[in-house]
């Protein structure tokens, strides 16, 4: 039956191009964002994953950042403990220079002094972002010292943040507020010959009068004109024992400092597989959505070219009353 009033064709024809004009908008969003996943109407599963995913991604950046600060701060008390290690290892040469029978004991201790300095000025530089793990002026001590070192979900979604610590109590070489908590500052205790004697005795120095509010109670490591050989030799042991413990935290610096970079590694690779993974899930193909516009465009055309067919069938009607 050929009717005037329903054009059954031309609805169908444009039924159809309705449908192939969604479809092209979806390609086109496709195209234009990067993404076939670009709201949770796409695809509500594979959305909630890659926001949750970008959000953890954006916290691991964080994280990269956190453990760039943290190597910063080992880096630059590893590089004063090393310079300070380097300074005792002077007094410790000067000290065994001084055992010599004969030296001017007065000008080697004018050098000691010269190197001490120069301790307390390394100790004092080597702070970074506010914190100085060699030097401390506080009326507490330094204390353990947390580095964030990643960011963590577990299988129930339960979040954490992980830290490196180090405990910066070994690492301070002078406090001015209790001689006993500096490497450089408190009492050592030793072994030492008797004068003129075959028997030892103990006897207790510490190498750097910071004129810390409690003070330590041995002997400065000092030379005058009338040291005795016996507390020379004395001397020398209580350096080498600081020395030995300033080049045990050295090595465990650089231990953390070592760890850090491994984790900043591996922190920039989980984000790059993150990255990988998400981009699975939501990023369109774009050869296959550009194959799929042109056959759009191509079937928008002949829908069109459908519709005005269908659309001309009426009129032939007219034909039928000339």
């Amino acid at each position: 039956m050929t009717s005037i009033m329903t054009n059954a064709a031309a609805m169908a024809a444009l039924q159809t191009l309705r449908t192939i004009d969604t479809n092209l908008e979806t390609t086109q969003n496709k195209i234009s964002s990067g993404y076939r996943v670009q709201n949770a109407a796409d695809n509500a599963a594979y959305w909630s994953i890659a926001t949750t995913m970008r959000s953890d991604n954006m916290a691991l950046s964080t994280v990269s950042d956190a453990l760039g600060l943290g190597a910063a701060k080992t880096d630059t008390a590893y590089t004063a403990l090393d310079s300070s290690i380097s300074v005792i290892e002077d007094i410790k040469a000067k000290l065994v220079a001084a055992r010599e029978p004969g030296v001017d004991k007065t000008k080697i201790n004018s050098e000691l002094s010269q190197l001490k300095q120069q301790l307390s000025s390394i100790s004092k530089s080597a702070a970074f972002s506010g914190e100085n793990w060699l030097f401390n002026s506080a009326s507490t001590a330094a204390g353990t010292k947390e580095m964030v070192a990643s960011f963590n979900r577990s299988t129930t979604g339960a979040v954490s943040v992980a830290t490196l610590t180090f405990n910066a109590n070994q690492s301070v070489m002078i406090d001015t507020n209790d001689a006993s908590r500096g490497a450089l500052t408190k009492n050592v205790t030793v072994t030492q010959p008797i004068a003129n004697s075959s028997g030892t005795t103990t006897a207790t120095y510490y190498l750097i009068n910071a004129n810390s509010t409690t003070s330590a109670s041995g002997t400065e490591v000092k030379l005058t004109t009338g040291t005795p050989p016996a507390n020379v030799d004395g001397m020398i042991s209580a350096v080498d024992l600081m020395l030995t413990g300033l080049t045990k935290v050295a090595s465990d610096l650089g231990a953390i400092n070592k760890r850090i970079s491994m984790q900043d590694n591996f922190v920039s690779t989980l984000m790059n597989v993150i990255d990988k993974g998400v981009g699975r899930l939501v990023d369109a193909d774009m050869n296959q959505e550009s194959t799929k516009l042109k056959a759009l465009q191509t079937q928008q055309q002949l829908g069109i070219q459908s519709l005005s067919i269908a659309n001309t069938n009426s009129q032939n009607i007219l034909s039928l009353f000339k």
